[in-house]
């Protein structure tokens, strides 16, 4: 739609305008959004699709903006030297940037028809607007070269290895350990997923938070026994707001409807893409330009991408079982939690995880106290929530895993405190933008 709009309404010869125009680049990671979700990529596959994708584009623009940007090469784990444009070349760095992060984007998605649609949408506004025929061959040339080399790195990242590993085995052996949960009692998602080589972090186990509370069913005094008994009450007593703050969190990338003999599925954005349209709802409110833009969405990713590795490697350390299954084998046999379980182990929990992850990239480039109104959800019938920071979005989405019964709360104060450590790292170990001085640390 902004495409076609932007198209019907500039002048010839105005191609610049509207490349360099930061809107065009935040339409193109929605479409990405809408790709991952339409083809059911889990929440860590999804964020290892807006890496790499994120990493093209942002390379694109640090080779044009080299006063302003440095690139990431020797900065993120195994990414060596990209190629750098020739002073005679021509070339339209946002353009480029936009057609590097699709030529990843449909690589990592195995999308043709849609990807190859938007596309060419690209392509071709910016001929009828005017692109010089040199400007624009030079442009894809240099965007083909940066999305070829950060394909190369990504193939070394071990995810195709992962797709051969051993699925996690179901066993009943013991009350604590995480077995599938209704209605689709899906397999483990991910079991290998701590295998997958980090961005930024040294080893997977880098931030190790300290082990769950021991299970313990028979002391109504454990500490394990009372955080059962919470999210019990706490589910079954809650109030519209604390429903809604549940709903606008959930980011169920496919929740199975059952209704008798009836199944269906329903898709929304997952936890990452959530995060990546805060990005650019943040970038809009801030007038941001397309290199900071870009700069935005890609240390956001980054820290996202780190905080998935770090969350798995803990949730398949402990493989611990989930609220729902605890409460129907020792309280209730008929309790449904408010929300959808899904299908991994409890501990730690993801979407705090990430969440506080991206807060802390967010507030390295916009700052702390950065106020604004998250309308991600509008799309799937769940009205618009306001945050006056991103590190209290973060923190309210710690209370909506837990008010939807899939997390006990210790679970996602730890979650969202680890979470934060690696954001941090990401924030202080990232060298992006030239003379700047993250917010996240200087606070």
């Amino acid at each position: 739609m902004l495409l076609f709009i932007t198209s019907c309404t500039s002048k010839q010869g105005d191609y610049r305008a509207i490349m360099s125009n930061p809107d065009t680049y935040a339409k193109t990671v929605y479409e990405l959004n809408t790709v991952v979700m339409a083809n059911n990529f889990t929440p860590v596959v999804a964020s290892r699709n807006y890496l790499y994708a994120n990493v093209a584009a942002y390379e694109v623009i640090a080779a044009g903006y080299p006063e302003q940007y440095n690139s990431l090469a020797g900065q993120l784990n195994g990414l060596k030297p990209l190629p750098k444009p020739s002073k005679e070349d021509q070339i339209d760095f946002e353009f480029a940037s936009l057609i590097a992060f699709w030529k990843i984007g449909k690589s990592v998605t195995f999308s043709s028809t849609k990807t190859k649609n938007y596309v060419d949408s690209i392509q071709n506004l910016a001929v009828d607007h005017g692109m010089p025929k040199e400007v624009y061959e030079h442009s894809i040339a240099f965007a083909e070269a940066i999305a070829d080399s950060v394909m190369a790195w990504s193939k070394h990242d071990n995810y195709l290895q992962t797709r051969g590993m051993p699925e996690y085995s179901v066993m009943m052996d013991s009350p604590y350990r995480w077995i599938p949960t209704p209605p689709a009692y899906s397999s483990a998602m991910e079991p290998n997923w701590n295998r997958i080589r980090p961005a930024v972090m040294e080893k997977c186990d880098q931030f190790t938070p300290p082990p769950p509370f021991a299970f313990d069913m028979t002391n109504k005094k454990s500490d394990y026994y009372k955080q059962v008994v919470e999210v019990k009450n706490a589910v079954d007593s809650l109030t519209p707001e604390q429903k809604h703050i549940a709903d606008f969190w959930d980011d169920n990338p496919f929740k199975l409807n059952v209704t008798g003999h009836v199944m269906f599925g329903t898709k929304k954005f997952s936890p990452p893409a959530h995060w990546m349209s805060i990005v650019g709802i943040a970038a809009k409110k801030a007038k941001a330009d397309y290199p900071t833009t870009v700069y935005a969405y890609t240390i956001t990713a980054i820290a996202l991408f780190d905080a998935f590795i770090q969350c798995w490697d803990e949730k398949f350390r402990h493989n611990t079982v989930r609220p729902e299954t605890v409460i129907n084998r020792f309280l209730d046999s008929s309790w449904t939690p408010y929300l959808q379980t899904p299908p991994f182990p409890e501990y730690t929990c993801g979407h705090s995880t990430c969440s506080s992850a991206a807060a802390e990239a967010l507030t390295s480039v916009f700052g702390d106290n950065f106020s604004y109104t998250d309308t991600t959800e509008l799309e799937f019938g769940i009205k618009s929530r306001s945050f006056n920071s991103f590190r209290d979005a973060a923190m309210e989405n710690n209370s909506a895993r837990f008010y939807g019964g899939i997390h006990f709360h210790p679970s996602c104060i730890v979650s969202t405190e680890y979470g934060r450590k690696v954001g941090l790292l990401v924030v202080s170990k990232l060298n992006m933008k030239k003379g700047a001085v993250a917010a996240s640390v200087r606070n």
